[in-house]
């Protein structure tokens, strides 16, 4: 299967993954032209929908240029991929780059640490 099918396809798989009943989401920011981004759609993109990770954050990929407004962000995006994880709206944190599949899974379980952490420190979860 062709890079951009096998992009295409990841894409509308992550596009129907539903929200978890917190609204915490996985967005991955990224642009056209990202060497680093093609690199994550090939080698995580479809493995990401069927891990812990994704039951807990599910992923919406977003372009930089076309990030909401109403997002809460702890600052602005400047590098892609860039993971941000939100919870409500909110960013409780981020995630830079991508160097391959070693360091991005290191990444998610950091990630997953933080959101445990504003899970237990929220009086509302």
């Amino acid at each position: 299967m062709n890079a951009a099918i096998t992009r295409l396809a990841a894409v509308l798989l992550l596009a129907i993954a539903g929200p978890t009943i917190a609204e915490t989401r996985l967005v991955m920011v990224e642009q056209d032209g990202c060497n680093y981004c093609a690199r994550w759609h090939d080698q995580i993109a479809p493995i990401y929908p069927r891990t812990d990770y994704a039951e807990a954050a599910p992923l919406r990929v977003m372009d930089i240029d076309d990030l909401p407004g109403d997002l809460a962000l702890e600052g602005r995006v400047v590098f892609t991929p860039t993971f941000l994880l939100i919870v409500d709206g909110a960013e409780i944190a981020r995630a830079e780059g991508y160097a391959g599949e070693e360091l991005f899974w290191m990444h998610m379980e950091l990630l997953r640490r933080r959101l445990a952490a504003h899970q237990s420190s929220d009086p509302t979860q």
